[in-house]
């Protein structure tokens, strides 16, 4: 059975936002782009699941503010939390690793838009790096 396939709950900081994710998750990618550094104040590490395998407990706090004219971001409106990116065009949400309860038995798979990395800090891990995204995007 691949280790990815499984069913994770998490949430927001305050509570206002609880989700199941279930499935089969993506490999996590950790994003350099500017958007992402400003949204996570660093990097920010994302696995996905297929959209309709997000379930909510909980989502009196959640908002989305559109970032560009392909993406938007999901956060708490209350506490601020950030949990989740989407293009609409796809057919998939990718959620924070932050936002996740407890382990989550996920690693980091590579780097993408590094290009756009911050000039503080290095990448040492050896992992792959792509200069945008590995999925053409």
């Amino acid at each position: 059975m691949d280790d990815r396939n499984r069913s994770l709950e998490g949430g927001c900081l305050c509570g206002a936002v609880r989700f199941t994710a279930r499935g089969r998750f993506g490999e996590v990618s950790v994003c350099h782009c500017s958007q992402c550094r400003r949204w996570h104040g660093a990097p920010g590490p994302y696995t996905s699941v297929r959209r309709d395998r997000l379930s909510f407990a909980n989502q009196r706090g959640l908002a989305w503010y559109r970032s560009s004219e392909r993406a938007r971001r999901g956060f708490c409106r209350e506490c601020g939390a950030s949990l989740f990116w989407e293009a609409p065009a796809q057919n998939h949400t990718a959620i924070a690793l932050g936002a996740f309860d407890g382990p989550t038995g996920l690693a980091q798979a590579v780097h993408i838009f590094v290009a756009d990395k911050g000039d503080s800090y290095q990448i040492t891990n050896g992992l792959p790096q792509w200069p945008a995204s590995h999925h053409g995007g």
